[in-house]
């Protein structure tokens, strides 16, 4: 098979990245219990794919050899261990866990394998280029929201509102009947808006602190899918409700910091608000219901571009400038 794949880091991962024509692939008589391979079509990627293996002295130890990145895709099952439900020939949809290890066989291969539960069936009418998006962002987002205090009326402020994972969260909370702000930069303001907001602050024009202490204690939710500006969560005590959640996601800039508002007892330092760090778990239940939203023209996926496969380093070139409105995706094997 065809994978993109590296053994080390040459300073960055798009500059790490061999294409091997002729990658060991993985072997469907070796598939673990309620494991499938999956003929990959198209595959999403995520920064963590190349901010974990590029951490300095740590990052190396997190990569196999030939490891293929990628983590979300939609592609077609070639062979199945159990993993009752699904059937070979069925295109499917999902993302791969990421733990001390990076998965070995990516996205960005031509086949990969992925436990049954982090998969779920491709919606009629729902195209795989949209599917590899929903993934690693989609789940995100889903969980990042507190199901028991998200409901109708519920207000969210949202930080971070027009990338990969806010473009999700904002059409979530709305599919509920929540009351939404987001922050954006300005050229994103009308984005957001689209996408459902009720209220958007611009962080080049307003003071997002500020902006929100002069609201009140009114949110049920607070998201931060940015990690500034600094002191956020710290203030979260005058625009959060008492039983209200601060939810971040992915890692703090200051480790020190996380760990302190997670563990800590407001009088000795820590928050005054419940901390939620949020680490995407797999969930084919949760992949369903995101599906069915899209089918039901709830929610949309947002695509910033698509890269044919030679092109894929250029990808993670093109993530890396962050400033993408909404997914990469990359073409596998797509017709």
């Amino acid at each position: 098979m065809q994978a993109w794949q590296y053994s080390s880091i040459k300073e960055t991962l798009e500059n790490s990245l061999t294409l091997n024509e002729n990658a060991t692939p993985p072997e469907a008589s070796s598939l673990p219990k309620d494991h499938v391979l999956i003929e990959v079509i198209s595959a999403g990627i995520n920064p963590v794919e190349y901010k974990l293996p590029e951490i300095p002295v740590f990052g190396k130890f997190m990569i196999q050899p030939n490891t293929t990145p990628g983590s979300d895709f939609c592609g077609r099952i070639r062979s199945k261990n159990g993993a009752d439900g699904f059937s070979e020939g069925q295109v499917v949809f999902g993302a791969l866990s990421i733990g001390t290890k990076l998965p070995q066989f990516g996205s960005l291969g031509q086949l990969l394998v992925a436990p049954s539960s982090n998969i779920a069936p491709l919606p009629m009418g729902v195209d795989p280029d949209d599917a590899a998006a929903i993934g690693t962002a989609g789940l995100t987002a889903f969980q990042s929201l507190p199901k028991e205090l998200l409901k109708p009326g519920s207000k969210v402020f949202i930080n971070g509102g027009s990338g990969g994972v806010g473009s999700f969260t904002i059409q979530f909370a709305k599919a509920t009947g929540a009351y939404v702000v987001a922050s954006c930069s300005t050229a994103k303001v009308d984005l957001c808006k689209r996408l459902g907001a009720d209220e958007v602050i611009d962080y080049r024009k307003l003071n997002v602190v500020a902006e929100l202490k002069r609201k009140g204690c009114i949110f049920d939710i607070a998201v931060d899918n940015v990690g500034s500006p600094e002191g956020l969560y710290d203030s979260c005590s005058h625009f959060l409700k008492s039983e209200g959640v601060f939810a971040q996601v992915g890692m703090s800039k200051s480790m020190v910091g996380m760990l302190r508002r997670s563990l800590l007892p407001g009088f000795l330092g820590g928050g005054k608000r419940k901390f939620q760090s949020v680490r995407v778990k797999p969930s084919q239940e949760d992949l369903e219901v995101i599906g069915k939203l899209i089918v039901d023209g709830k929610v949309r996926v947002l695509i910033d571009e698509k890269f044919e496969w030679r092109d894929a380093p250029k990808a993670y070139a093109k993530l890396r400038e962050g400033r993408t409105t909404g997914k990469i995706i990359v073409h596998v094997n797509k017709t």
